[in-house]
């Protein structure tokens, strides 16, 4: 199951067209590629790295197998979402699943949409988010803390889960996400079964006009003084032009629509690239004729982790792992080549996987 990014943001924002486009870039891969429309709103879509690009111009393969991240399309929101208003159940539902958000926001004039709440404000737009998404998570925290504190005088345990989900009560008080409060390996434990929405990972598109896709604009530079403390990335683009270039079939039309606009690749691939590092992955690729293909880990994994990602009996009986470097086995041109110079390394259960390794597994059956 490829991990997944769930797009959302307030009515007229660009959302819908973001996803678009996100839809159209899958279905321009299909011929070479597999694509799968899961539900009307989820699309899979890979994503670009050149590196598997190269492998398989080194190695001819029979098929070229990319990595790839759900992208869904949220239900929208409105105020009073964490009480059910409009379509909230069914969008704190859906963001409830996803591994990040990628959220919208903003930051065009254009007096043909209208925007319910007054001036174009993104700083606002985010906070409108924010809240429903905080006043959840309290909801949640709430119930928890009512059943520990009735059990943490006896137990110890229990009397240090509550401190955490405390802690995270008093910051979410404070109009604070629990992203933002760094909480350390012994804590996390306390709060893992809520699947709080403020402590997934977020990525923000400032949907900007066409004369600030390459600059931003005033609207993008309040956004990234809002987020400057979330550890999060802000990516600037124009979903429309976004949506324009996910439209054509051709890959010459769209490198000349590209060149017209100053571009050396749609922002697009950007946006799937920062999302795919924002859960901390990496990637290690298999590389034979039959095929070359990229296969997704979190960083830190060992070499037996990696290998049961491709099938479970790999890592149970994981032997030993043949490893070589990208730039390794881009310089010398081929598995032979990199053998012969010493540059294939046998790794064993403690190796942990590089982003870029080639690699191939023995293991018994």
């Amino acid at each position: 199951m490829a991990l997944q990014a769930g797009i959302v943001g307030l009515p007229n924002v660009g959302k819908s067209t973001l996803f678009n486009a996100v839809s159209n870039s899958a279905k321009a891969q299909a011929s070479n590629y597999r694509f799968c429309t899961i539900e009307p709103n989820v699309g899979l879509v890979d994503v670009p790295d050149e590196r598997i690009n190269k492998l398989a111009e080194l190695v001819i393969p029979n098929r070229t197998v990319p990595t790839q991240i759900e992208i869904v399309d949220i239900a929208g929101l409105v105020k009073g979402a964490s009480k059910g208003e409009g379509l909230g159940n069914k969008f704190l539902g859906n963001i409830r699943e996803v591994d990040a958000i990628v959220h919208v926001i903003r930051c065009f004039e254009d007096e043909n949409i209208l925007r319910d709440e007054g001036a174009i404000n993104p700083v606002s737009d985010k906070e409108i988010i924010d809240t429903e998404l905080q006043l959840k998570d309290l909801e949640s925290l709430e119930k928890k803390i009512s059943r520990a504190e009735k059990l943490a005088k006896n137990d110890p345990k229990i009397k240090a889960e509550l401190d955490v989900l405390l802690k995270c009560k008093q910051h979410l008080e404070q109009g604070k996400n629990i992203r933002e409060l760094s909480l350390d390996k012994t804590e996390l434990p306390a709060i893992a079964d809520l699947f709080l929405l403020t402590a997934k990972p977020v990525l923000y598109v400032a949907n900007v006009d066409e004369a600030s896709m390459h600059t931003g604009n005033k609207y993008s530079e309040q956004l990234k003084e809002a987020v400057k403390n979330e550890n999060a990335q802000v990516i600037i683009m124009n979903n429309n032009i976004e949506a324009q270039i996910a439209e054509m079939d051709n890959a010459e039309d769209q490198h000349m629509f590209m060149e017209e606009y100053g571009m050396k690749e749609p922002a697009l691939n950007r946006l799937i690239r920062s999302a795919y590092r924002l859960l901390n992955l990496y990637t290690y690729f298999t590389a034979g004729v039959q095929e070359v293909r990229a296969w997704t880990i979190h960083e830190g994994w060992k070499a037996p982790q990696a290998a049961g990602v491709i099938h479970t009996d790999f890592e149970k009986g994981f032997i030993k792992a043949e490893v070589i470097s990208y730039d390794d086995f881009v310089k010398y041109g081929s598995e032979a080549a990199c053998r012969e110079v010493g540059k294939l390394r046998i790794e064993g259960k403690e190796y942990i996987v590089k982003d870029g390794d080639i690699m191939h597994f023995r293991f018994n059956v």
